[in-house]
């Protein structure tokens, strides 16, 4: 994307770089991620105005640890290092990095021992969030102690004449009290910044860059899920294309429901040129003996895609595809310092001989900010506040083989739920709330007569971003009414259970 202020994060795995570059966002300053190995060259293509390094769980003197081209110390731009990015930069140049004695995990007291510009407004004695079993003992040639521990770790560093900075804590988690200032100090007092990246000119700067890349006769379908992120995607890419652009809506088989009638009528009023296919047997063969999550996943991504080009046959002259890829798909999808945890549809599931070149608009988002983008352009508010909803649909609400009965099961139980919810006046409220089918028969009395039924899961989460994720604490009345109505609407189900866990350990689907 070019951005005339860009900062670019270099990942070395770290648990929090997601988070960073939501605080830089939040700052309203653009910023991308890059992987630690991407190569000098397309690091300086990207054109940075400033570089952060993250943290990572390697050490900086361990075999195969993610290292980075030295070249990049020498850009003359602002370099702010955290935890890890602080320990490799002393360690290149010239520096010392040692295995601590003291190791520093959780809230940790800071003592100030330089005024600097990065540390403007701190406290002299300062709580910080630390997660470091490593510490900088000699700080390099040139460079200036800032802060240490009551453990005499070296907790920040700086190089004011090169620009150049570093913090052993970790400035983007709310644990630290401070850390939004020092942040925003950097962004603002070091690598002055002007803080004018908005939704607004991020939908005017994708707009011209989509109609770049199609040139003024390329055409382009869009498969629309009825979810936000297609939705938006659609939406920038008609912005750019207008009537070059056709959507394409494929019923798999795996919708909610009633879905199908709810998306072609909320899409009806953004104007969009829209195809309805119905590939119901198409998918459900497909999948017929499937029990492997990840093969599931990859089938009906794979097929989307044969779909979606089958159709743009029929329409000629289609040389793209538009996708509502996010960044926490890409990431879950696994890149060079993140494993697969699952493949999403549209990133892992693509296959390799595809014959359409790829329009991903909101790649570089997430998920808040996608629904920013959708209020600005005004879309209609069902699309806006509707409750993310997997490419894969109900394939990955239940577990184990997908048949047309369970799949029946499962739409039934999920509509009482989500209506009961709403009810209660919670659905704006809660990030995502949806049922699973665990494949779990167990033993029941209905009507003084045994039963050998199914189980429903509850899945009520709250979320900013869909990279992490907390339990949302349903009221009792409301998990009672729900209780009640599943076994008593729902033959096949004599057990309701409610999912207590966060992501991490867990993830949001349970597939």
């Amino acid at each position: 994307m070019s951005i005339a202020e860009k900062l670019i994060i270099i990942d070395f795995g770290g648990q929090y770089t997601q988070l960073i570059a939501r605080r830089v966002r939040e700052a309203q300053v653009y910023c991308e991620i890059l992987p630690y190995n991407t190569p000098f060259e397309e690091v300086v293509a990207a054109g940075p105005s400033a570089l952060i390094f993250s943290g990572g769980a390697a050490s900086v003197y361990a075999s195969g640890s993610p290292q980075c081209d030295p070249r990049l110390y020498n850009l003359n731009i602002p370099l702010l290092g955290i935890c890890y990015g602080m320990q490799l930069m002393a360690k290149d140049m010239g520096g010392e990095v040692v295995e601590s004695s003291h190791q520093e995990y959780g809230r940790t007291w800071l003592n100030l021992t330089e005024k600097t510009k990065l540390l403007e407004g701190v406290d002299d004695n300062f709580i910080a969030w630390m997660s470091h079993g490593d510490q900088v003992k000699k700080a390099p040639p040139g460079f200036k102690v800032l802060v240490r521990s009551n453990n005499t770790s070296i907790a920040a560093l700086e190089n004011d004449t090169r620009n150049i900075y570093g913090l052993q804590f970790h400035p983007e988690v709310a644990h630290t009290p401070h850390g939004r200032m020092i942040l925003d100090n950097f962004l603002f007092k070091i690598c002055h910044f002007a803080g004018n990246w908005t939704i607004e000119n991020f939908i005017e700067t994708t707009a011209k860059e989509i109609q770049a890349e199609v040139g003024i006769q390329g055409r382009a379908v869009c498969g629309l899920s009825g979810g936000i992120d297609s939705s938006v995607a659609a939406a920038l890419v008609q912005k750019a294309m207008g009537s070059r652009l056709t959507c394409i809506f494929v019923d798999h088989g795996l919708l909610r429901k009633g879905e199908r009638e709810q998306v072609i009528s909320a899409y009806r009023a953004l104007d969009l040129d829209i195809i309805t296919v119905d590939a119901v047997e198409e998918f459900l063969e497909l999948l017929q003996g499937v029990t492997d999550p990840e093969e599931k996943r990859k089938i009906i991504g794979n097929h989307f895609i044969r779909v979606f080009e089958r159709e743009a046959l029929k329409l000629k002259g289609i040389e793209f595809l538009v996708q509502g890829t996010l960044y926490p798909d890409v990431i879950e999808s696994g890149t060079a310092t993140a494993e697969v945890i699952k493949s999403h549809h549209n990133v892992g599931g693509l296959p390799e001989d595809m014959q359409l070149s790829l329009i991903e608009p909101l790649k570089y988002l997430f998920k808040d900010e996608v629904r920013r983008v959708a209020a600005e352009m005004e879309l209609p508010e069902e699309i806006v506040w509707r409750h993310p909803f997997p490419g894969p649909g109900l394939a990955v609400r239940i577990l184990g083989e997908i048949t047309p009965a369970k799949l029946a099961i499962l739409r039934e139980a999920d509509a009482i739920i989500v209506e009961e919810i709403k009810r209660a006046g919670l659905y704006r409220e809660i990030w995502q709330v949806f049922a699973v089918l665990p494949n779990i028969l167990s033993v029941g009395v209905k009507g003084d007569r045994r039963t050998y039924a199914h189980t429903i899961v509850l899945r009520a989460i709250t979320s900013q971003d869909g990279m992490t994720a907390d339990w949302y604490p349903l009221p009792y009345d409301v998990l009672r009414t729900i209780s009640n109505r599943l076994v008593n609407e729902i033959s096949e189900v004599n057990r309701f259970v409610y999912d207590l866990t966060s992501k991490p350990p867990s993830t949001i689907e349970w597939e």
